[in-house]
Parts: C-alpha cells; sequence; structure tokens
C-alpha cells in the first residue's frame, strides 16, 4: 500500500465498528493488482464464547451506541478517469439509426462500460471533440459531436469533463464557446478551456466526503489553430509553464488533490516523448497529484512519481482512446485509470490505493471502407472474444496487437477485468 501511515484506517474501523466485525467489512480494497476484479470476503462477527452467571445488565443502563453522523465525510473518493471520447461520423450515424432516425440514442455503443462507472464518485472524461449542435454533426479533420452524445456521457456518470485537447479550436472562438454554454447547462465541472484570461484563472475544485478535487487541463497545441487577440476564449498550451506552474501551486493551496489533464504524446506511440519525460516531473514538484495523459489515441505507461513532501503523485500518461473508430493497430487499445484516493484527516495527507488501468478495445465492424462502420461499441478487454478479433474491420488487427501494447502497463497496476 502507498499510504504514509495507518491512522485512517483504524479512525473508520473505531467509527463504524464498535463490535468486532474487522475492518474488512468496510470493504475497502488493498492497493495491490486485482485481475479477478472481485472484493475480499467480508469479515465474520467475532463471538464471545465465554460462559457466565452474571445476571444481564438491564437494557435502559447499556450505553447506547453512538451512529456516525450523516453529514460526516468518509475521507474515500472512488475515482476513474477516461481518455478520448473521439466521436467519429460512424458512431454518430449508428446513433441516429438506433434511435429510428428521429433522434440519436448511444447506448449501445457505451453500453459495455457503464459497469465501471457505478458507484464511482468521480469519473472524469476527456470530451476529445466539441459537444454543440450549432455547426451540425461533423467528423475528421473538424468535429463537431452531438449534444445527445454529452447528454448520455452525463447520464451514464461523468461529472467532470476535461477539455484540453488539439480539437478544442475546431470550430473557432464561437464553436468553442458554443462548447462551453452546453456543459454549463450540464451542471458538471469542466475545465481545460475557458472564456477568457479571468475565467482560465478561476480553478474549478469539487468537494467529496471531505476530500477537495482542484483540475487543471493543458495542451501540447491545437492543430495550429489559434485564437487571435481580442477573440473571446483560451487555453494554455504546455509550453507555457510560468503561468501553469502558478496554477499548479495555486491550485495546492486550496485542495488536497491537484487532477493535471494533459493533452500530451506522440500520436499512435506507447512511447513516452520528450515533453511526456520533462513535464510530469515538473507538475508534481509544483503540486500536482494525479496527472491524466491524452493525445496519443494508444496507451502508453502509469507510475508513481515522488513529491518533495514525501508523498506520491501517480501519472498515468496515455489513457489511449475511450472510444473511436481509428482504423490503426494501437489505436483500438485503450484503458480506464480506477483508483481509491485516501485522506488522513488528523494529518491531512493524501493517498492512492487499489489503483488499476483496465484495458478496454473500440471494435467496429465494415463491409467495405466507405461503406457504413456498424457495430460501433466498446468491449473490455476480458471479454474481447477471438470471434470479436474475426469481425474488427481493422486488417491484421488481433490479440497479439493488444498484448503488444499492454507490454508498456507495469503488472502491478494492469487490471484484465
Amino acid at each position: 500500500m502507498h499510504l504514509k501511515n495507518n491512522k485512517l484506517t483504524a479512525l473508520l474501523c473505531a467509527a463504524v465498528m464498535l463490535s468486532a466485525t474487522g475492518c474488512a467489512g468496510m470493504g475497502i480494497q488493498d492497493t495491490g493488482r486485482l485481475d479477478n476484479g472481485k472484493d475480499k470476503p467480508r469479515g465474520t462477527d467475532v463471538k464471545n464464547d465465554k460462559e457466565t452467571d452474571e445476571t444481564p445488565t438491564p437494557e435502559e443502563d447499556v450505553p447506547e451506541k453512538l451512529p456516525i453522523p450523516e453529514d460526516q465525510p468518509s475521507y474515500v473518493v472512488s475515482l476513474l478517469c477516461a481518455g478520448d471520447n473521439l466521436v467519429h461520423d460512424n458512431i454518430y450515424n449508428e446513433a441516429w439509426h438506433k434511435g429510428g432516425d428521429t433522434h440519436y440514442d448511444f447506448t449501445y455503443a457505451y453500453q459495455n462500460m457503464e459497469k465501471y462507472l457505478e458507484g464511482t464518485d468521480i469519473a472524469i472524461l476527456n470530451q476529445e471533440t466539441l459537444v454543440t449542435d450549432d455547426y451540425g454533426p461533423q467528423s475528421y479533420p473538424l468535429f463537431a459531436t452531438p449534444t445527445a452524445n454529452g447528454d448520455h456521457m452525463v447520464d451514464i456518470g461523468f461529472n467532470v469533463i476535461s477539455m484540453s485537447n488539439n480539437h478544442v479550436l475546431d470550430m473557432g472562438s464561437d464553436g468553442l464557446l458554443s462548447s462551453l454554454d452546453y456543459w454549463d447547462s450540464k451542471g458538471v465541472v469542466h475545465y481545460g478551456a475557458y472564456r477568457d484570461e479571468a475565467d482560465s484563472e478561476n480553478i474549478r475544485t469539487m468537494e467529496v466526503n471531505g476530500i477537495t478535487f482542484a483540475f487543471l487541463g493543458y495542451m501540447e497545441h491545437t492543430n495550429g489553430f489559434f485564437l487571435d487577440e481580442g477573440e473571446a476564449g483560451k487555453v494554455v498550451y504546455l509550453e507555457e509553464e510560468d503561468i501553469i506552474e502558478r496554477q499548479v501551486r495555486a491550485a495546492n493551496e486550496i485542495a488536497d488533490v491537484v487532477v493535471v489533464s494533459c493533452h500530451f504524446g506522440t500520436e499512435i506511440s506507447n512511447e513516452l516523448n520528450v515533453v511526456q519525460i520533462d513535464m510530469a516531473p515538473k507538475l508534481v514538484e509544483w503540486g500536482a497529484d494525479l496527472i491524466i495523459g491524452t493525445q496519443a489515441h494508444t496507451i502508453s505507461t502509469c507510475e508513481y512519481i515522488d513529491k518533495p513532501d514525501g508523498g506520491q503523485a501517480f501519472c498515468y500518461y496515455g489513457l489511449g482512446n475511450f472510444i473511436s473508430t481509428m482504423y490503426d493497430l494501437k489505436s483500438p487499445v485503450g484503458v480506464i485509470g480506477k483508483l481509491n484516493v485516501i485522506k488522513d484527516p488528523e494529518s491531512g495527507s493524501v493517498s492512492f490505493e487499489n489503483v488499476k488501468a483496465i484495458p478496454i478495445i473500440s471494435h467496429f465492424e465494415a463491409e467495405s471502407y466507405d461503406g457504413d462502420w456498424y457495430n460501433c461499441t466498446e468491449y473490455p478487454y476480458k471479454d474481447y472474444t477471438d470471434e470479436l478479433f474475426e469481425r474488427n474491420y481493422i486488417e491484421g488487427f488481433n490479440r497479439q496487437c493488444v498484448e503488444d501494447c499492454l507490454e508498456y502497463i507495469p503488472d502491478e497496476f494492469l487490471s484484465i477485468e
């Protein structure tokens, strides 16, 4: 376990179980890899077999057990992060047909992912495309995704949206503002793209179970598009290190956990590039606790990084795609990040437990390259059968392609479930 001390476990056990049920009944899992994804057995009651002839204490004299107040925080948060929600035309066209050609129904595309979101306190999605109905649905190279997709992502449990990506200026300043208007209407935390400079300095926070999170997002580039001076909108690029350092340090002053989404990495490469290698330790030095990497459209490694205060941050360098129909041997392979955030209420120290990288596969089928691509959906790798490999339209995509990508994920975090 990567917990600095055991004060929190002792505190929780004492508060929740005054009778002898044991801490296993709390359902908190160990840090190590859980390949089967199952909880450990719950603790059994410990019975006192000692016989006594003493007269039982009258009921009115038995001290009443005090319940835990409903408003008392647990200091434990379950967190999930997903990669690029890259909604190609194949995906939204099929959703339109599944809605009877009258509305979009994205249920099929994400139905196999919903179980990972159940019971999750914070679920972060990298929304790779602008979500707006002002431009009609559009696909590569300039994306505009129907708001029905955003509605569905919120409905299945995503409550934090990162907009730090290279497509955020695909429709210029007006498109950015339109997408910001949409996410404002959904009541979710969104970050990584802003209305103006003042808005970009307004650090987004969320408090869950007594733990405060701050969210910041930066990108390497925006595909050659820029906001002209005087135009509405604001993004911060990873090369603007003076701004990033100031913002991360400020976030560290107001939050227990600083989450930084970085759109970095070389596309269709599992290897880390110079920006990833240089930037991750700097972010941790400045105060980042969790770094969520996207952009490469395939997976990269993940690791703990030592913090100056003696704790440890964690970095997912590349989650890959959450969904897409990219035609490449590496692009179907993504991971979902999951972990538990634990705070010691006495010291205020925060640590991560049960850290996982869960492999997922983007699937789609077709009769020809120019025809409709169908059965566009995401599968957990554990459920991706040989038959599905045969049906996947990407020529040459097989189990070895997946295993080659998964070699980049350390065994202690890789969780096939």
